[in-house]
């Protein structure tokens, strides 16, 4: 992969839908003040925590990302605990992903798509055309990669482009229009929660807002450039993530504004107040924007996903048929298809019921960045380096752990502004006792692996 290609999958996979969908609701939990600077303080920690990956990527430059990190450092235990987490992630995201491009659709084709009603979850009435629209999405997204890290690197880059260039042109177009009538931006702070809680929710969202960055050293292992490099790209990654989140926010606020705020209850409540801003034109670059934002997330998941799973399966954590790769193109075809089949029961519960599962999994990629700065420390101290650059490296990824253990704190204490509902409680604990159960099973297959072989695990990538 090249530069600019791994730059893209950060960018995109980080960015993704959340930009486009999600802006009014997070108005509505932290005001325009609190959205803003929740995110831009989430933004350089988030970067703090990015460091400790581009560290530990100069080290092992491998497939496999925070799995391969763990296993290399904390061994295979704490390994499968890591990958067991990102793996569903992953594969939430994938399919949240999806379930966004049914409202791309709804929006454009709303006749069409609430057709074939089949019933409801949670609240969400479930089509059989969003169902449809979904499951082709995975697919794709699934086929694309198969195909090899070329063709879905290149793809990716051309995504991401189109992205932000029609991220950028709503922010132009909002800008002149705001100088030429001026109104006052959707309220700073809600009425409701204090100026500090405000910010805390929107800081809490930033390891799911940010997720994605990660993806680069899943695909460590097909650089064709320098590790060193890694790090500067996601750190870029990482601010150009920060960058559009803020737009976005601004440029909605903007237009809640001019819509009176009545478009809080509507499907998709950003499209709608930025098409009463904007117009037809507004509406088409968001839809523009959402879209290669999901395809630029559908992929860099995939991608991500398929590499935890691949190998899982050459550590022996799960079954060994998941480290196959094709002969053709290079590709794990069995982990590809395995992670696309995972995501795919999810557009028949409904966007609802999946936004839990995602919260949830908030929980799991927190203790991955967690884990990742451990390793980033214990490198720091075996690897020789300077005494200046070591205490510099291990200063980093003490912040960065402490961080990561703050998000975590934030999610899952009882009364703090970002602390999780009951719903994604309850899935958090019901997948890690099926994860116990798995562990137990394929505990025997795990120890039997020479320390050797789990070596050469991590170095195939």
């Amino acid at each position: 992969m090249k530069p600019a290609w791994v730059f893209a999958i950060a960018l995109g996979s980080a960015v993704g839908w959340g930009a486009s969908i999600l802006p009014v609701e997070w108005l509505a939990d932290g005001g325009t003040a609190g959205a803003l600077i929740g995110f831009a303080i989430g933004t350089v920690l988030m970067a703090i925590i990015a460091v400790s990956y581009g560290l530990v990527i100069r080290a092992l430059p491998v497939t496999g990302g925070e799995l391969s990190f763990t296993l290399h450092a904390f061994g295979r235990y704490a390994s499968f605990v890591v990958g067991w987490f990102l793996a569903l992630a992953y594969a939430c995201i994938i399919a949240l992903n999806a379930s966004a491009m049914t409202l791309v659709f709804r929006q454009l084709f709303p006749s069409v798509m609430e057709r074939s009603y089949l019933y409801t979850i949670a609240g969400w009435d479930i089509h059989a055309p969003e169902v449809v629209v979904a499951l082709a999405a995975m697919v794709i997204a699934g086929a694309l990669n198969a195909r090899g890290a070329a063709l879905s690197g290149r793809f990716q880059f051309y995504a991401c482009v189109i992205m932000m260039a029609a991220v950028g042109i709503v922010l132009v177009w909002t800008a002149v229009l705001y100088l030429q009538d001026p109104v006052p931006l959707y309220q700073g702070f809600p009425s409701e929660a204090s100026p500090i809680a405000a910010i805390a929710i929107m800081v809490a969202f930033a390891p799911w807002a940010f997720v994605g960055f990660d993806n680069v050293p899943q695909a460590a292992g097909g650089f064709d450039f320098s590790p060193k490099k890694a790090m500067g790209l996601i750190v870029a990654a990482i601010f150009a993530s920060g960058a559009t989140y803020l737009t976005m926010i601004l440029v909605t606020s903007v237009a809640a504004s001019h819509a009176g705020g009545s478009v809080d209850g509507s499907v998709w409540a950003t499209a709608d107040a930025i098409t009463a801003m904007l117009g037809p034109g507004g509406r088409a670059l968001v839809v523009i924007a959402v879209v290669m934002g999901v395809i630029t997330g559908l992929n860099g998941f995939t991608v991500s996903a398929s590499r935890i799973l691949m190998t899982m399966g050459r550590a022996r954590m799960l079954p060994p048929v998941l480290g196959r790769v094709s002969h053709r193109f290079g590709t794990p075809v069995v982990a590809v298809a395995a992670a696309i089949l995972i995501a795919s029961p999810s557009p028949f519960f409904g966007r609802s019921a999946l936004l839990w599962i995602v919260d949830m999994t908030s929980v799991g990629v927190t203790v991955a960045y967690f884990v990742t700065c451990l390793v980033a420390f214990k490198i720091a101290e075996e690897d020789g380096w300077s005494p200046g650059k070591t205490k510099l490296a291990k200063m980093i990824a003490i912040v960065g752990a402490v961080l990561s253990v703050g998000f975590l704190l934030l999610l899952i204490v009882p009364g703090s502004p970002g602390a999780l509902a009951t719903e994604p409680l309850v899935a958090l604990a019901a997948w890690v006792v099926l994860g116990i159960v798995f562990f137990v099973l394929r505990k025997p297959a795990v120890d039997e692996m020479p320390e050797e072989q789990l070596e050469q695990v991590i170095l195939e990538g």
